[in-house]
């Protein structure tokens, strides 16, 4: 029976993960010592059917159908993206201003299987481009603002327990890692606009580059805006980069 539930571990909330694990460990030596198991187990049991279900529920939260505006260039390097994602730990997006990398990259991660076992952080460096951002997305997925697609900034959080996509800025990434040092409610995070270099992005990327060896069920995408991405892969020990050409429209004034 302690087999077909370590099965059922992958198939949690990946923030349940660990303390599930040590459950199953309490059992087993528990088991080997002759003790009585029947109570732990039960215990067991539930505390998996609890984190299913959360990862159900946000199952339930996501578009069954996801569409890309033909309009934007990144939207026909979707497949490519999500491919490389799949086969890749770390990804590297280099798109200018009107690319739609920022709307359309959690969108790829959807796509790709990613925002059920765990949540999809995306990071601003501003609280206004969280906000717009996070309404912008659910509103091209049909999500109501706060459920599937959610956002927190200061003294403002706008997600549920139905959220897979949470818009935040680099700051309050930075201060979940006081509480939980390995991100474990994350399954992907998206560092968007690196090329601003500002401490918090600084910071997060040197701890992520460690964080990533020791969690090897997180997948992260860097976004910046410079054809200088060559230093970001380099950081990440040559993670693939995808261009993006951007829109510019012509200015006569």
């Amino acid at each position: 029976m302690l087999d077909s539930f370590k099965k059922e571990l992958n198939t949690c909330q990946l923030a349940d993960l660990h303390r599930l694990r040590k459950a199953v460990r309490r059992v087993q030596k528990a088991q080997k010592s002759g003790e009585e198991i029947e109570a732990p187990l039960k215990s067991l049991q539930l505390a998996i059917e609890k984190s299913q279900q959360a990862c159900e529920r946000r199952r339930n939260a996501i578009p069954s159908t996801i569409s890309y505006p033909d309009h934007l260039p990144v939207s026909a390097r979707a497949p490519e993206i999500s491919d490389l994602l799949n086969r890749h730990q770390v990804l590297i997006v280099a798109g200018d201003t009107g690319s739609g990398k920022t709307t359309q990259l959690p969108k790829v991660c959807l796509q790709a299987g990613l925002g059920v076992r765990g949540l999809i952080g995306h990071t601003q460096p501003r609280r206004l481009a969280a906000i717009s951002v996070a309404n912008r997305i659910a509103e091209e997925l049909g999500c109501e603002m706060g459920t599937g697609v959610g956002s927190q900034v200061r003294f403002s959080d706008n997600t549920s327990a139905e959220s897979f996509l949470k818009l935040m800025t680099d700051g309050i990434l930075l201060a979940e890692i006081q509480q939980d040092k390995f991100l474990n409610k994350y399954e992907v995070l998206i560092i968007d606009e690196a090329h601003e270099r500002s401490l918090n992005i600084d910071f997060l990327l040197g701890f992520l580059k460690q964080l990533l060896k020791k969690r090897t069920d997180l997948k992260l995408i860097v976004t910046s805006a410079t054809i200088d991405v060559e230093k970001f892969s380099k950081h990440f020990d040559g993670a693939p980069v995808v261009a993006v050409s951007g829109r510019t429209y012509p200015v006569e004034t």
